[in-house]
């Protein structure tokens, strides 16, 4: 005996119930990278590299890293939340992703540079559709 839904007929296909796959969360990362690369760009500043990453297990990730006109190099990170809720986005970088920042910064710099330039660590938060630059969000002690 073949088993058929109450309410259908055999000759009645069943309807995919299919929608719209949510993006993924490295999809809305990579769009608030864009979305934060084009604000830091529209104020002046250049691209050095993005989504730098350490070796092995336990390393950081460091989602931007721009030069200002003044060689200062600036290690961002992008934080995107739907809404201000619990916090946004800002309070989202706490002190272990921060230590985490700070030592993949040693490593590109230990990399790439023979004398360390001017640096700083900076956080653009987005909640919403609100970004917000912050400028020297913490430091490196």
């Amino acid at each position: 005996m073949k088993f058929q839904w109450p309410g259908r007929s055999a000759a009645t296909p069943a309807v995919s119930r299919t929608t719209a796959a949510a993006p993924t969360a490295r999809a809305r990362g990579s769009a608030a990278e864009d979305a934060a690369l084009a604000h830091l760009l529209a104020q002046g500043l250049q691209l050095v590299a993005r989504s730098y990453r350490t070796p092995g297990r336990g390393g950081g990730e460091i989602d931007l890293i721009v030069r200002e006109a003044d060689g200062t190099l600036v290690f961002v990170e992008v934080r995107a939340r739907a809404n201000a809720s619990r916090g946004g986005a800002a309070a989202s970088v706490g002190a272990t992703k921060q230590a985490r920042l700070v030592l993949a910064a040693q490593h590109y710099l230990l990399r790439h540079h023979h004398s360390p330039p001017r640096c700083r660590f900076d956080v653009v938060a987005m909640d919403g559709p609100h970004i917000e630059w912050l400028k020297a969000a913490f430091d490196a002690g």
